[in-house]
């Protein structure tokens, strides 16, 4: 699945507004599946007046409720993360992205992730989050799962990770990794902001 390719970098031209950019891929995701503003609220449980939301960027989901669309949408996480153009050879055997064409983006509570694999990278999603103090990947005391398997690594700062039956503190050069259909909560309870390095690996599509 192709997205448009964001504009230029935050102060350049005219660049679109990084608050926007989640609604306006999540709304190309869609358009391109063929399923409607209603058919995506049903699946996730929620009103068409919250999705349309999103999609016009007047509210912005939270690291649960964003991985909760792509997955009823069935397209990666990276296909909302960046929609910038990578660029290589003609034969397909490297992509690149540069660091000044990384995109940024602002998801609910303030949670910033920016896309690290570049191009097309069938079955994997890597990416960095950033979690100022206080922020958490969903609601108070709700723990989530997903698709794929998940293995981390902190850069600096604290993270908690809440899972149903243990409770994890990670800091920086901590490492860890679980199944994401293992109910998991996110968060950051210390003074700074925590910097992670994340690797989805989702399980071959079935035809």
């Amino acid at each position: 699945m192709t997205l448009s390719a964001p504009g230029p970098a935050a102060g350049v031209g005219d660049a679109p507004d990084p608050r926007t950019l989640v609604g306006r891929r999540l709304r190309e995701a869609r358009t391109l599946t063929g399923l409607s503003v209603s058919a995506l609220a049903r699946r996730l449980g929620i009103s068409t007046s919250a999705v349309s939301q999103i999609e016009r960027g007047v509210m912005q989901p939270s690291v649960s409720r964003l991985i909760a669309i792509t997955d009823a949408l069935g397209v990666p996480l990276a296909t909302v993360l960046s929609g910038s153009v990578a660029t290589g050879p003609d034969d397909g055997s490297y992509a690149l992205e540069r660091a000044a064409d990384a995109a940024y983006l602002e998801l609910g509570g303030g949670v910033v992730f920016r896309r690290l694999a570049p191009g097309d990278s069938p079955g994997i999603d890597y990416f960095e989050s950033i979690y100022p103090p206080g922020s958490t990947a969903s609601s108070k005391d709700q723990l989530f799962r997903h698709e794929g398997y998940e293995v981390g690594e902190v850069l600096s700062g604290e993270l908690t990770i809440d899972f149903s039956d243990e409770v994890v503190v990670l800091r920086a050069g901590d490492t860890v990794r679980y199944p994401c259909d293992k109910p998991h909560r996110l968060h950051n309870t210390g003074d700074e902001p925590a910097v992670a390095r994340w690797l989805i690996v989702h399980p071959p599509s079935v035809d």
